[in-house]
């Protein structure tokens, strides 16, 4: 059984699009992007190589999977660009593009359905970043074993959101934080059952 983790970048109003830079994804006229470079930090540094230190495969939707693509292949090494290029990437895509970058593997018929399967073999925890829209098909189903999310302290009021309209309510559960030198919370969450109101009246 692997474990499926949402890693994502986010501002405090929940959206999650083109934070590495402009042009990364104008979808809708976004006007913002690049909105996480200027806050990135050493404590930053070394949490993202602990993330991806050890063992593990990517879930990307198309778009993202082009925007890493296009960058990783030729990147330095010591951006970190060798586990990238090494990692199983599995391609969430309603077209039948050619997958170029090394280790890529197309997911055939219901994206759903597929990454559940994935789910229930043995490797590597997978690995979801970026791919706003691919998020939203896993947040209906339920697949979505952690959240490891960076919380920027910006405000966009508009774009792609990690939790947009139709996401399941839902509980849950803070297992680690951290907050770097430049204001980023770093929270790692895992799901904990059903929403549950109360009152205080």
């Amino acid at each position: 059984m692997r474990q499926l983790i949402v890693q994502t970048f986010v501002t405090l109003d929940g959206v999650m699009q083109a934070p590495g830079g402009p042009g990364e994804d104008d979808d809708g006229g976004f006007a913002y992007g690049g909105w996480s470079v200027n806050y990135w930090d050493e404590q930053m540094g070394q949490v993202m190589g602990e993330a991806t230190s050890r063992p593990f495969a990517m879930v990307l939707g198309r778009r993202t999977y082009d925007i890493m693509a296009a960058y990783w292949p030729d990147a330095p090494e010591e951006q970190g660009a060798r586990v990238f290029n090494e990692a199983t990437k599995y391609v969430a895509s309603r077209g039948r593009p050619r997958l170029e970058w090394s280790n890529s593997v197309l997911l055939e018929g219901d994206a759903a359905e597929a990454i559940a399967a994935l789910k229930q073999e043995d490797g590597p925890e997978l690995q979801v970043h970026g791919s706003a829209n691919l998020i939203q098909t896993l947040l209906r189903h339920n697949l979505v074993d952690q959240y490891r999310l960076w919380v920027f302290p910006v405000v966009i009021g508009s774009g792609k959101r990690l939790f947009a309209d139709g996401t399941i309510p839902a509980g849950l559960k803070l297992v680690d934080s951290t907050v770097s030198t430049t204001g980023v919370v770093m929270g790692t969450w895992e799901p904990a059952g059903e929403l549950v109101t109360g009152s205080f009246g």
